[in-house]
């Protein structure tokens, strides 16, 4: 039969663009579900201020009545305008193994951002930075945490059967936890802490972080991440969006500050400890017990993995050696909850500066991703 390519208009019809990656991985082990609730709201304008920029189209392809496939078009107007492009971009994009089917799911895509001007499809990607995005090309053995995206192996051959070429490779580490903070490290802290005027600054919660620095930490997230690959400037409500997103759910003393003289914020860490097991464990529902294993994981006291999301230093900040205090503050934290391994998110293998951070230390890069690009 056919493939039909279908429009998502209706909640219920969401709900199964969802819930779609769940059964296509419902035998593979090393996928981690989104969490439902979070997905639902990603495409809901009175939740998502990505929206306010970005113009979106759901497609599901179905045979024979069966939902085979999915994709999102998306174009981030502002985005488009930082980077003087006119992309339309691809994300939630799972689907069978059968390139009739990822070919359609593409076409609907290219179609209507030819029709709304555009010129190029690109992704995997999604509405800003803070949403999945590159295709899996190395390391489907490994589990993927929550912050990450996972395909099967033969995704590669479809979207490249459909002439896309790269734009851009993320690459991913697991490193060793070191039992103390090395003392090259710590030496290059302490003559930074004395140079630069800069301090680490401990808060409790989200409540003291609200209370003493309001959003300034997004803006230094903001203004870290301008030179990064599709970034897109966070419109104000953007940056409270993500700051009562993320932010109330953590352990701060996985949290890193780094303020100056002045009390201003000049760098962020965070990290979190791996739920991805916890996520499995629930299909990404929170209910009926779904938020059980979720916190038992995020307040765990022995703690295995631990995923490193960011580090953000503010500009006029970078280059002065600000990075060692994160690993100062962190690498003992880690040590009192039993941590071994650190997994870090991707990061651009262009991106030298960032990686240098990492590969100090015991490590080994286990996965690479790709960001593709055609004409239209």
């Amino acid at each position: 039969m056919a493939i039909e390519i279908r429009e998502v208009h209706t909640k219920r019809e969401l709900s199964r663009f969802i819930e779609f990656a769940n059964r296509l991985y419902k035998d593979c082990q090393y996928y981690c579900p989104p969490l439902f609730f979070d997905e639902m709201n990603c495409f809901n304008p009175k939740n998502n201020p990505a929206l306010e920029v970005s113009d979106y189209k759901l497609f599901m392809a179905y045979r024979d009545g069966e939902i085979v496939g999915r994709i999102a078009g998306i174009i981030n107007h502002k985005a488009n305008e930082r980077w003087g492009n006119k992309h339309v971009r691809f994300g939630w994009f799972d689907f069978v193994d059968d390139l009739e089917v990822s070919r359609a799911l593409l076409d609907a895509v290219a179609a209507w951002g030819k029709a709304q001007g555009m010129d190029a499809l690109n992704g995997p990607v999604g509405f800003t930075d803070f949403d999945h995005e590159g295709l899996l090309l190395e390391g489907y053995e490994y589990l993927a945490p929550m912050a990450s995206l996972y395909n099967y192996p033969y995704y590669v051959k479809h979207v490249e059967a459909y002439g896309l070429v790269k734009e851009a490779d993320w690459i991913e580490f697991q490193v060793y936890q070191p039992p103390v903070c090395p003392e090259r490290l710590d030496r290059i802290a302490e003559i930074v802490k004395q140079r630069s005027h800069v301090r680490v600054d401990k808060v409790k919660n989200a409540r003291e972080l609200e209370r003493k620095y309001g959003i300034e930490y997004m803006d230094v997230i903001d203004e870290a991440y301008q030179k990064l690959y599709n970034f897109q400037p966070m419109t104000e409500n953007q940056k409270n969006y993500y700051k009562k997103m993320y932010f109330p759910i953590l352990n701060f003393d996985f949290v890193t500050l780094i303020v100056n003289e002045k009390d201003e914020v000049v760098g962020v860490g965070v990290s979190m400890p791996d739920i991805s097991k916890a996520l499995r464990r629930c299909g990404g529902h929170l209910l009926p017990f779904g938020w059980f294993h979720l916190l038992r994981a995020l307040k765990a006291k022995q703690i295995e993995v631990i995923n490193l999301l960011l580090i953000a230093v503010r500009p006029d900040y970078q280059d002065k050696g600000i990075n060692a205090l994160f690993f100062q503050d962190l690498i003992p934290q880690f040590h009192k909850y039993g941590v071994t391994t650190l997994e870090t998110t991707s990061i651009l293998e262009t991106n030298k500066k960032n990686i240098a951070n990492f590969t100090q230390f015991d490590h080994k890069q286990h996965k690479r991703r790709r960001a593709y690009i055609k004409e239209i």
